[in-house]
């Protein structure tokens, strides 16, 4: 018997300079500003969201406030050992990744996690390049940077339709 699944991997946009946004978080106040927004658009609630950045970057962070601005209630702890935590807020489901400790992107595969990413619901995953291959295209890509004086650069690009979406809303 067949079983016919979403496919996991979305179209990219057309490239353009919509598909990309640049902002300087100085503050936590202005990551929670921009972790509120995030939240606020549609698109989010089915949406897969790469983080890259070094060790103390505020990824995790960053994962805490938009996961708060989304309702979760209840300890939000860094998913460092376990891989993945889930979250619920209200009927959305999350799942919040760490793939620091991944040494081979096939245990991305080997851990089940293809069916995770084939659901509904927002995947946030951070170091994605540990994962690199088995992921599908995130909708929003995330680098975030830690400057001298603290200020954390933020890049944002989106890499399918999903992410397009989620870049319009946060800049209206």
């Amino acid at each position: 018997m067949s079983v016919n699944h979403p496919p996991i991997v979305k179209s990219s946009p057309s490239a353009s300079a919509d598909a990309s946004l640049s902002l300087a978080w100085r503050t936590e106040a202005d990551t929670q500003a921009f972790a509120s927004r995030l939240a606020a658009t549609a698109a989010v609630r089915n949406a897969f969201i790469a983080l890259h950045g070094d060790l103390g970057a505020g990824k995790t962070t960053f994962v805490r406030l938009l996961l708060r601005a989304l309702g979760v209630q209840g300890r939000i702890k860094s998913p460092t050992y376990a891989v993945v935590e889930p979250h619920e807020a209200g009927d959305l489901a999350i799942w919040h990744f760490d793939f620091y400790r991944f040494t081979d992107p096939r245990e991305w595969e080997d851990a089940g996690f293809r069916e995770l990413f084939a659901t509904p619901g927002l995947k946030v995953a951070e170091w994605p390049e540990h994962a690199a291959g088995a992921l599908p295209t995130a909708d929003l890509d995330m680098h975030i940077l830690t400057l001298d004086d603290d200020t954390r650069q933020v890049h944002l690009r989106a890499g399918t339709p999903t992410g397009l979406a989620m870049l319009e809303q946060v800049r209206a």
